[in-house]
């Protein structure tokens, strides 16, 4: 079936188009992902296909690919090349536009060298986080962004109407819930802090490599429900395997990685479960490359409690019944700010800290 590509407004055009690098040259142990097709989606019985594929696919590995979403290359290059040119700003200019991450906010931006990975050496991220396009985030932002607001408003909204909403269906399908279950739950116009992310991770030397063991970010779950991670061929990301085996996630062409968060987890009680992954150097002929990323996170309503849902299929399986790893009583909004704040915290460099209390006897585990 033939995808129709979104129709987004294209912003300031003299910016220079963003080119994607070769893939690398190594042969690596790839993780296997299953790959959905999101064309199929409305064909007549489309999504209990991708339901029943997904659901194979969440068993072995909170990872899965998807394609043919509806947006062009040409649409995601754009993101990549307006994302290059805020991370071009001088230092002072960015600096203007700070999250305010030690009190739990995380859109605008975040400076390099913010955490202690080991001691002596800090992390190696910038990141500009810009959320939802509802009045109760306006926010300033720098001219790049003010003037490719509309192309950027564009993308957003598409990676919410047009593909997180059908993945959060199909999970409500795998849960034999009403198919509007978990999008009620993650209304665009009610306040969340979901995101499209720009984020670059600079190349780092062999010195620094070594002290690290290669590990630039230790293995860790995203806060919200979703991550999706467009393809750019830099190879760094691994996931962790239900065997405790580490393995490489492919840049599979004209694809978005997709991963398990936070929130589904607690909201199903464990079945769906949060994917632990890391960030860890890139193979030698990709060493000394910046690798710059488009995300969007996707994340509940602040206001939603993470007590699991009732369905029938948990009761079948066995993940009806409250457990000590329940979030009950926290709502989504807390979860996260209460993860971005900790995240940011000096007390001890990562590497020292397997688990973390975040909120409520509630905490996060970090992984070698």
């Amino acid at each position: 079936m033939a995808v129709v590509a979104a129709n987004i407004p294209q912003g300031k055009t003299s910016i220079p188009t963003y080119s994607q690098i070769p893939e690398t040259k190594y042969e690596l142990d790839w993780a296997d992902l299953v790959t959905l097709d999101l064309s199929q989606f409305d064909e007549p019985g489309g999504k209990q296909k991708l339901a029943a594929q997904l659901f194979d696919a969440i068993q072995k590995i909170g990872f899965f690919y998807i394609i043919n979403f509806g947006l062009t290359q040409e649409q995601v290059d754009r993101q990549f090349a307006i994302g290059k040119e805020v991370f071009q700003l001088p230092t002072e200019e960015k600096l203007k536009y700070r999250a305010d991450l030690e009190n739990g906010g995380y859109n605008g931006y975040k400076p390099l060298g913010l955490r202690q990975v080991k001691p002596g050496v800090y992390d190696n991220t910038e990141i500009y986080n810009i959320p939802k396009f509802i009045p109760a985030f306006e926010r300033p932002h720098p001219e790049v962004i003010n003037q490719n607001r509309d192309e950027i408003e564009g993308f957003a909204r598409h990676i919410n109407d047009g593909i997180v909403n059908k993945l959060l269906v199909l999970f409500a399908i795998i849960l034999e819930l009403p198919e509007d279950y978990f999008l009620q739950r993650h209304r665009y116009e009610e306040k969340s802090d979901c995101h499209l992310r720009y984020m670059k991770y600079h190349h780092r030397t062999e010195e620094q490599n070594r002290i690290l063991d290669n590990v630039w970010v230790k293995g860790h779950t995203d806060f919200g429900s979703l991550t999706l991670l467009f393809r750019q061929p830099v190879s760094a990301l691994q996931v962790r395997t239900p065997e405790g085996e580490w393995k490489w996630v492919k840049p599979y062409p004209e694809s978005i990685t997709v991963n398990l968060a936070d929130s589904l987890e607690f909201l199903t009680n464990g079945f769906l479960k949060s994917s632990i992954h890391r960030v860890v150097a890139p193979p030698p002929d990709q060493a000394d490359i910046d690798r710059l990323g488009v995300l969007y996170f996707v994340r509940p309503e602040d206001s939603l409690e993470l007590r699991p849902v009732v369905s029938d299929v948990l009761a079948r399986l066995g993940y009806d019944k409250t457990t000590d790893g329940s979030a009950v009583g926290i709502t989504a909004g807390e979860w996260v700010k209460a993860r971005v704040a900790r995240g940011v915290t000096r007390d001890k460099p990562r590497s020292d800290v397997s688990e973390q209390v975040i909120i409520g006897g509630k905490a996060a585990k970090y992984y070698d």
